[in-house]
């Protein structure tokens, strides 16, 4: 991986099942409802399989004067309570994400963790300087989303 490439990692525990958060997450549809700089989500392609179901999605993200489609396929396993996210077409050089969630004594333990790489290196460099507040303001956008549907 290289030294440049934004990467964030966290775990958290919250006060839901493991299951609700898998389907909150899973759920990209809604991300203009609730996700910071997320202007449009649509599920273009949905394909089920035994174990899991793949879709194919394009996000649209507003961030200052930047505004930017990208398409990514999230494979959604339900029994494991694990997404991965890749990359497929966009603004990037390199994207990937995965969630995997947990049920723990009261509660789920939720783990996240993203790398990426903007094309644009005027892009990047701005990303660059907020990555970490902008990872953390994303994942509290995911635990006010669940308090408002689960708490």
């Amino acid at each position: 991986m290289k030294a440049d490439m934004p990467t964030h990692s966290e775990t958290k525990m919250l006060p839901y099942t493991a299951r609700q958060m898998y389907e909150l997450v899973a759920d990209v549809a809604k991300y203009p409802k609730f996700l910071p700089w997320c202007a449009a989500a649509r599920v273009n392609r949905t394909t089920r399989q035994p174990d899991r179901v793949v879709l194919e999605a394009d996000l649209v993200i507003s961030f200052k004067v930047f505004r930017e489609k990208f398409a990514s396929r999230a494979t959604l396993m339900p029994v494991e309570r694990r997404i991965e996210i890749d990359y497929l077409d966009g603004p990037f050089k390199h994207m990937r994400s995965a969630w995997a969630f947990r049920d723990v004594e009261g509660g789920c333990e939720v783990d996240f963790h993203v790398d990426f790489e903007f094309r644009n290196a005027l892009l990047q460099s701005v990303i660059g300087l907020v990555f970490n507040d902008a990872m953390l303001r994303i994942v509290r956008a995911f635990e006010r989303r669940a308090a408002e549907l689960y708490g």
